[in-house]
């Protein structure tokens, strides 16, 4: 990579995890962003983020994914801006995202099991996160 790619804040990291999620399968859907910015709106963890910010992430993450190891450089980012304690909020973050549209499509899957992998999510807490999420966006 030949550009200096800004640092994430942790807040920061957490959104990257989110659009990473709603761009895997290379469409965005609308639901996904809803699902981001509600999240950004009302968590907690997002106290004083500017939203703004949330528009250069997205731009970062978009230039990553356009590279061949943007994948790996992201994960290093946000494993350094994000504390351990975090990761399973990233996770959960993640997982609310790929089912915001209701369908986890293959491609969300295999990066679900990425960000597992590189966070260390212990399988069963991933489990319990997963079905928190299916559960969060069922229809009638």
């Amino acid at each position: 990579m030949t550009h200096t790619l800004p640092a994430f804040s942790a807040q920061d990291a957490l959104v990257a995890i989110m659009v990473t999620v709603s761009v895997s399968d290379e469409t965005i859907r609308t639901s996904e962003l809803v699902a981001i910015e509600r999240q950004v709106n009302h968590l907690p963890i997002f106290a004083n983020y500017d939203l703004d910010n949330a528009k250069e992430v997205a731009a970062t993450v978009y230039k990553l994914m356009e590279e061949d190891d943007g994948l790996d450089t992201l994960f290093a980012m946000v494993k350094e801006a994000l504390p351990d304690r975090l990761w399973e909020t990233a996770y959960a973050l993640a997982c609310d995202v790929a089912a915001a549209d209701g369908t986890i499509r293959q491609a969300e899957l295999r990066l679900l099991e990425e960000i597992r992998h590189e966070l260390v999510i212990d399988r069963l807490h991933a489990a319990a996160i997963e079905r928190g999420a299916r559960a969060r966006h069922l229809t009638l």
